[in-house]
């Protein structure tokens, strides 16, 4: 009997499906879209692009009269650290992190000296699987208490290889609107690295 039982479970384990990694990613808390999101932002790894505001308000004059460059700059297995420059100001670094139920978006914003701006870390958490070109990150408790006026900030990125990745901002119940375009088919010189860098 006992020798049945043994040769039911080796028949039943040689016919389960072999392991697929997405799968054990979806158990690691990452799910495919986010596993093959973070893939497509890791290729970008060591490059820079040129951007440019492609909708915005009054507010966002800074940007769009300023050469916009981004540098996906440090690429770890869980953290890729994304500098965005603004002509000269080299104070913004978008922080994606893996965490235990998704994917993560900061702002690191340092002063010229490279001490943290009394403003930031600010940013969010994915709410769902997303897609391998598209993640949101919704505004968490820190930036709430943070920028109070920020607490319903939805983030995305995106990225199209071989053609544009995308940063923009939506503040839900109010007209506020953000985001700025880098085309991926002309990489530019690395710039300097961001204030506060190693």
């Amino acid at each position: 009997m006992r020798k049945l039982v043994v040769i039911a479970l080796f028949a039943a384990s040689a016919c389960a499906p072999a392991r697929d990694p997405r799968n054990e990613a979806g158990i690691r808390g990452i799910s495919a879209g986010q596993d093959g999101f973070w893939s497509a932002l890791q290729g970008l790894c060591g490059r820079a692009y040129t951007g440019r505001v492609v909708e915005g308000n009054a507010s966002d004059s800074s940007f769009r009269n300023a050469e916009l460059r981004m540098h996906v700059r440090e690429c770890t297995p869980t953290e890729i650290r994304v500098p965005f420059h603004v002509g000269s100001n080299r104070s913004r670094t978008w922080v994606i992190t893996r965490t235990g139920r998704g994917l993560r978006l900061k702002h690191d914003h340092r002063h010229e000296d490279g001490t943290e701006d009394s403003v930031s870390l600010y940013g969010g958490d994915t709410r769902d699987a997303g897609t391998t070109s598209k993640q949101e990150f919704h505004a968490d408790a820190h930036t709430a208490s943070l920028i109070p006026a920020a607490r319903t900030n939805i983030w995305t990125l995106e990225v199209v290889p071989g053609e544009r990745f995308a940063y923009a901002l939506r503040r839900e119940g109010t007209e506020r609107r953000f985001r700025v375009e880098f085309d991926l088919k002309q990489p530019i010189p690395v710039p300097p690295a961001p204030w506060g860098a190693k």
